[in-house]
């Protein structure tokens, strides 16, 4: 696996991705007394925009310092950009969250969290990033089968999937580890994000999880017309479980972005199946 998304950290993806996932979790648990959160692709779990590979991609630039520069954020992003802030220690700085540490950051007593990434090196850092939370844990494995495992021992179960879709059943896994999961723990959550790049791969998917579930809610973000196959286009989270509340939520966070960072056709929209 080739995939590091300290490429990718702090584009609108991200932005995109974090602001509804913590939308999400504070939602949940408003109505749990625990929450287990399983990420199933953690990665370094924090990342530093100055270094080679974001300034390679430049996509930082056209994402969260975007976001920091602009006056007219919607509240959906304080949370995020409170993290951000505190990481840099209250300054102006290149530090920026991934998924494990702004979840860790938002747990309660009760709650637990378990980040899972294959690669060594980066499950190395994120066992530094996570050392802090007494509450969170890193564990080198794969984030589909341990889902599998944990959910439903203790807590209601949070699962967060964004694989890097490099494998070809990266799709099929999803609607599989779903399916087990639900089985085990009818109650638990999902957060799954995925890139937007074609309609066709993209209605297959949703096709292929209401076969799993008539439960679903999706945030569709477009920055751009589906022309060019090769690029992503947009991206998608696509939530099972979601408290009510979310819907305004990821409606605030793909209206702005679609209008502040999109191209001329770039567009939002939030439904339930």
């Amino acid at each position: 696996m080739n995939y590091r998304h300290a490429f990718h950290a702090g584009n609108f993806a991200d932005l995109h991705k974090h602001a509804i996932v913590l939308a999400m979790l504070s939602a949940l648990q408003a109505q749990s007394d625990a929450v287990s959160v399983i990420d199933t692709h953690a990665g370094a779990g924090g990342y530093d925009l100055s270094g080679e590979m974001s300034r390679r991609s430049g996509e930082a630039q056209a994402g969260i310092l975007r976001l920091k520069a602009a006056e007219d954020a919607p509240a959906v992003f304080g949370p995020l950009l409170k993290a951000v802030a505190d990481m840099n220690g209250g300054r102006e700085g290149d530090l920026y969250p991934g998924s494990p540490l702004l979840t860790a950051r938002a747990l309660r007593k009760s709650d637990r969290y378990a980040g899972c990434e294959l690669r060594p090196d980066d499950a190395a850092l994120l066992r530094r990033t996570l050392a802090p939370y007494a509450n969170a844990q890193a564990l080198e494995a794969d984030g589909f089968a341990t889902a599998a495992q944990q959910a439903g021992k203790g807590g209601r179960a949070f699962v967060v999937i964004d694989p890097p879709f490099e494998r070809p059943d990266d799709y099929q896994r999803i609607a599989e580890t779903t399916r087990t999961v639900l089985k085990r723990a009818p109650d638990a959550a999902f957060a799954i994000w995925l890139p937007i790049k074609d309609l066709e791969t993209f209605d297959a998917f949703l096709r292929m999880m209401e076969s799993v579930t008539g439960d679903l809610l999706v945030a569709e973000l477009r920055l751009r017309p589906l022309t060019d196959p090769m690029k992503m286009n947009g991206c998608a989270i696509v939530m099972i479980g979601a408290p009510t509340s979310v819907d305004e939520a990821a409606a605030q966070a793909g209206d702005w972005l679609a209008a502040r960072l999109g191209e001329r056709g770039g567009r939002s929209r939030v439904w339930r199946t």
